[in-house]
């Protein structure tokens, strides 16, 4: 059964209240996130209760800083197919406005877990902060569950067996350095970014290089360069593919854009979401003196990408 987001928390029915829920930003679903969402699976079996995520759209942190750069790790298209895959049966996706940033701890656990969704649990990470100033605690949230007849678990911070920290931050810190590898470890799975291919200058099709031209939109910019893909089409079907990301030093755009080159595919895909994973960084951008040189290199990028992916 497929996931139900819901995006309000005033008056729901019956049917969408009574979850055991999960709740935080889970911005990338990552293993650190994934133990938060088992302990409220463990719940959710206990109470015999509809698992359930809550987070927020736009992020917090978009909210208070709206001139930072691109930071998000998924779109919430990704964040619901992720939690699907987990169990979860329902995905709060509350708008974070100026009365939900303006709403205390004690208010925020009253009016929105408890009358507004009605969780019967909330499970949340060792660093969980909430409500105006974020002034709410773990502790906080398990004083106020208790008077307000839910129950809260806390997770400890998880660690990689090898040290590495499980946390968005360090996902971000590894796709600046184009580390892919790292990024996928504390995923859990290989970065990608989803968009609407677009229009380009179709510069590529003068050189037989055809490529799917996407917006990064909110996604945030890897390190930039090419990179060994796979693309999941709006179809199903997952075909290689080898892109540039960034603002091309030989045709230079003022906006990033990821144009993915996708290997024996023949088709039209203007219009469509596709979601490309960035499985390895080949070389960051290069200038070239001139399109066969471009071409050969890409040619080289193309080998390299089948390569990678054949393991």
């Amino acid at each position: 059964m497929a996931i139900d987001v819901i995006r309000d928390w005033h008056g729901l029915p019956d049917s969408q209240r009574g979850a055991a829920a999960a709740v935080g930003a889970f911005d990338g679903v990552h293993r650190g996130h994934r133990a938060v969402i088992a302990s409220a699976q463990d719940a959710a079996r206990r109470l015999d209760a509809p698992l359930a995520v809550v987070s927020f759209d736009p992020h917090p942190r978009r909210w208070f800083q709206p001139d930072a750069a691109p930071f998000r790790l998924m779109t919430a298209g990704q964040m619901a197919r992720a939690l699907e895959t987990l169990g979860v049966e329902r995905l709060y996706l509350l708008a974070f406005d100026a009365q939900m940033a303006a709403m205390t701890d004690e208010v925020f656990a009253r009016e929105v877990l408890s009358e507004g969704l009605g969780i019967r649990h909330a499970a949340v990470g060792f660093d969980f902060t909430f409500g105006k100033g974020r002034s709410g605690s773990p502790e906080a949230l398990d004083r106020y569950g208790r008077d307000l007849g839910f129950t809260v678990s806390v997770t400890d911070r998880v660690d990689d067996p090898d040290g590495l920290k499980l946390s968005s931050s360090a996902v971000r810190e590894a796709l600046h350095a184009g580390d892919m590898a790292r990024a996928a470890t504390v995923l859990g799975r290989p970065f990608s970014i989803e968009g609407e291919v677009v229009h380009g200058e179709k510069r590529g099709r003068t050189i037989g290089v055809p490529t799917a031209n996407i917006r990064l939109g909110e996604a945030m910019r890897p390190a930039y360069g090419v990179y060994a893909t796979r693309t999941r089409l709006a179809d199903g079907r997952i075909v290689d593919g080898v892109a540039n990301l960034g603002i091309r030093p030989m045709f230079e755009i003022a906006e990033p854009l990821l144009e993915v080159w996708l290997l024996d595919f023949d088709g039209d895909l203007y219009g469509q979401t596709v979601e490309t994973e960035l499985v390895a960084l080949l070389r960051g951008e290069m200038k070239f003196d001139g399109l066969p040189a471009l071409k050969a290199q890409i040619e080289r990028d193309a080998a390299a990408a089948r390569a990678v992916l054949a393991k």
